[in-house]
Order: structure tokens, then sequence, then C-alpha cells
């Protein structure tokens, strides 16, 4: 995982979960777990669970997005 933008303290960070990436893609819970074990979507795993943070769902989407224009 990158580290937080600059001047962004660790309090201000926002994680989402599995599920929440799932839903705001309109993808299954399951796409995502591949991406994430794949390296495409960088994580945080907490125990038995991933936390993905926020800026990484929105560069992980503008790399998709070039890609396919």
């Amino acid at each position: 995982m990158r580290g937080l933008p600059e001047g962004q303290h660790l309090s201000e960070a926002r994680f989402l979960t599995v599920a929440e990436v799932a839903v705001a893609l309109r993808v299954s819970k399951m796409t995502i777990y591949r991406l994430v074990h794949s390296g495409e979507l960088p994580a945080v795993r907490l125990g038995r669970s991933f936390r993905i943070p926020e800026p990484a769902v929105r560069d992980y989407l503008s790399r998709v997005l070039d890609a396919t224009s």
C-alpha cells in the first residue's frame, strides 16, 4: 500500500470494507477479493478481514478507465 497522501494524518484516513467496495463498484465481493489477492487493489489485512484505503479504489478506477480509453 502506498503511504498516506501528503499532509493527511492517519486519523483522517478512510478505509472501506470489501463489501463496501463491491457495492460501490457494483461487482461481487469475490471480484474484490480476487483484485486484492492479485495485488491489483492494495489492502490491509486486519485479522481475517481486509480494509481497502479509499484512495486505492480511486487509483484502481483511474487505471482501469485509462486502459479502456
